[in-house]
Parts: structure tokens; sequence; C-alpha cells
């Protein structure tokens, strides 16, 4: 049963407002790494002024951020980067954060098309939909006049889909909160928990000659398939026992090789490989014994093999690092942010874990309680289909102000 004053917030729900926010936000290219990620956090930071928050828009110190042992990573150089922080109702600690990251992935389709109820273009679904149902959310609740007893605080942040780096940064500059809801694309389902991953470079050597004496040489190729088969099991032992909120999934914990270079010639055994791969964390497992997990299947498959014996692969992790993150059994975020979603007559949302990293898992290691549920199917996410569908934007920022009203209100 709604109270009369969360009637009142639902009732001023912008739709409108919400839809011409995200077609904004759709149309600032802020591809990771480039100047329209500080253009975004600049409107986000406008846009929470607006909206009566106490805002901390700062310019991120990212050499100093990178040198910190606990850097997630990044992927992308940035010459400038940007952080940003609304509080509404005081300055104690916020009873809930709404985060968004706001950089997308490289694309080319940022009109913000809308056609039958859906928008397509990169970042409607991961995860500006999620960001403009957030706005939305804070509107209804300051429209309503409700007086709120906690703070109520939304973090937009750049850098997530290559490591975190905003996050990180906003977490590092001292904002917290007593629980953290992230608007990432959920597709109806409630998300207490991601598995990490790590991007892994192999280094294979090999003995190059003419290929028509190929046996005087070693190709690093065929040696390579040596490796691909020790991580093809590494892969069948880390999915045998899948943690239970992963268990819907066929691969909890997958590991794939993405890319592949060897050889210079056509007519020459290649003497080096190199290929690149994404590796999965287990739900809490920690990040450390996932690389020495990894790097002893590679050392093992080196040892059972003459060449590899005396001429091992070389292991290197570039990039982001994503650890996995989990909520806490019991945590009272859960069953508020169902019973919110619930309320609106949508039905009790599924609960189950996500086998991508996200920035779930610093908020987590930083002892915020956090949880993603937001508009969109991540299967979309980095698609050159992806959209939204704006009903589901639209309910989202329902059940967000109704969680923001029971939490601080």
């Amino acid at each position: 049963m709604l109270s009369e004053l969360e009637r009142a917030v639902l009732d001023a729900v912008d739709d409108e407002r919400i839809v011409a926010e995200l077609r904004e936000l759709v149309r600032i290219p802020s591809v990771d790494g480039t100047v329209a990620e500080v253009e975004v956090q600049a409107w986000c930071a406008e846009r929470l002024r607006a909206l009566g928050m106490t805002v901390d828009h700062w310019q991120l110190d990212v050499p100093g951020l990178s040198a910190d042992p606990e850097f997630p990573g990044m992927e992308v150089e940035r010459p400038e980067a940007w952080g940003c922080v609304g509080v509404l109702g005081g300055d104690a600690t916020p009873g809930l954060i709404l985060n968004g990251h706001v950089d997308v992935v490289p694309g080319d389709a940022f009109d913000a098309v809308v056609e039958d109820g859906v928008m397509w273009g990169r970042g409607t679904c991961d995860m500006k939909g999620g960001v403009a149902a957030v706005l939305g959310a804070v509107a209804a609740v300051v429209a309503a006049g409700v007086q709120l007893r906690k703070p109520l605080a939304v973090h937009t942040v750049i850098g997530e889909e290559d490591g975190g780096l905003g996050a990180f940064a906003t977490l590092r500059r001292g904002h917290r909160g007593e629980a953290c809801l992230i608007a990432e694309p959920t597709a109806g389902s409630v998300i207490p928990a991601n598995s990490g991953s790590l991007t892994f470079r192999l280094e294979v050597p090999g003995l190059a000659t003419h290929g028509s004496t190929r046996s005087r040489g070693v190709s690093a190729i065929e040696k390579f398939t040596v490796i691909q088969t020790a991580l093809l099991e590494l892969e069948r032992e880390r999915n045998r026992d899948p943690h239970p909120l992963l268990a819907h999934l066929d691969l909890a914990n997958p590991l794939s090789v993405g890319t592949i270079a060897a050889g210079d010639w056509a007519s020459t055994v290649p003497d080096h490989l190199v290929a690149e791969g994404r590796y999965g964390v287990r739900l809490g497992e920690g990040v450390a014994d996932a690389r020495a997990a990894f790097e002893a299947a590679v050392a093992e498959a080196c040892a059972k093999d003459d060449w590899l014996r005396e001429h091992p692969v070389v292991v290197s992790w570039p990039g982001g690092e994503f650890a996995s993150g989990l909520l806490p059994d019991g945590d009272p975020l859960l069953a508020d942010t169902l019973r919110a979603v619930a309320d609106l007559g949508s039905g009790t949302p599924t609960v189950m874990g996500a086998p991508y990293g996200s920035d779930l898992r610093q908020y987590a290691a930083a002892g915020i309680p956090t949880l993603q549920y937001g508009p969109g199917d991540v299967r979309y996410a980095h698609a050159a289909d992806e959209h939204v569908v704006l009903a589901d934007v639209l309910a989202a920022a329902r059940a967000y102000a109704l969680l923001a009203v029971r939490r601080c209100g």
C-alpha cells in the first residue's frame, strides 16, 4: 500500500522531461577518453544544480589516482577527466546513492532516434537510460516537496567501461552512503552480485625459419594451441561449481581469447604470437588468486611441452581490473528494492547475479551495500542495435523515486 506522500512523488514523475533528457545525454558522444566525457559531466553537474542539489564537480588527478596501489586500471588515455556528485538534503551520510556511468564505448549512432516507444543509439541501454531515470526520480522528489530525513545522493561517473576510474575517484574523494543502487541495465531483474573480469595477454615464442623447411623451426601458432587447450580445461574447472546467484548461466566464469596476432610473412614460420582475452573472476575470489590460477595453468602446460618448457609463455595483465562484488546476505537494500518495484504493479523481480564486471564491486569494497537495477537489456549493450524501451526507463524512474522516499524521506 502506497502512502499519500509516495503517491505524490510518483505523480510528480515527468515522463516528457525524462525522455528529453535521455535524448540530450545520448547526443553527447561521451566515448571513453574523449573530450565528450568532460562535456557530459558538465551537463550532469548543471542538471543536478538545477534540481537544488549541492554539487561537487571536480577535475580528477588522473596521474595521482593511477599511482594508487588499488587503482582499478584504465585502457584509454585521458588528458582530462571530471567527477560529479549531487547531494540533496543536508551534509550527513546519504541514506541512498543512485549511481550511473555516463561514458560509452565507441560507436557512431548518437542521434537518439525514437520509434514505437524505443530509443536507439549508443549509450541508450548502457547506461544513459538509467541515468535519465535517476535524474527523473530526483526531480520528482524535489517537485513533490519531500522533506528528506537523510540526504539523497547522485553519483555520475566516467571510465566505467575501461576499469572504473570515475567510481574509484569518487570514493577516494570521500563520497559515501548507507547504500547504493546502480542503474545498469538488468532487464527487469535485480542484480546483487557481479563476477569480475581481467584482461590477459599471452606472448608465445617460436623459432622462425623458411616455410619450406618448417620442421627446422617452431611455429608460435602451433604452440599457442597447447596453451589454448589448457585454458579451455581451466574454464571447465572454474565452472564446475558456480555460485548459486550465477547458476542460471551456462558459463558463470567465461574465459575467452579475443585477439591473436602472429607472423610477418606468409612463407616464414612465425616466431612470436600475442593473444589477448577476457578472464572471469569468480564471486568472492580475490583478483590475485584468480591471476595465480591462470598463471599456474599456463605454467603447467608449458612444463609438459618440450619447446615451451625451455621457452615459456609470458603472461601479463593489461587493462582494467574488475574484481567481483556481492551484496551482503540479508542486507535490507535488496528487500527494499524488490518491494519498491513490486509496489508499482510490475511483480517481484527475479534476483540473480551477472557474469560481467561493473562499479558494483568498488562500492562493495568500500563497505557500501550495492546492487543493480535499471532499464534495458545488457544483451544490447555495446551492440550495433543498442536501444532501450522508454516505458522501462519511466518505470525505473518511479521505482528509484519510491526507493529514495522510503530510505531518505
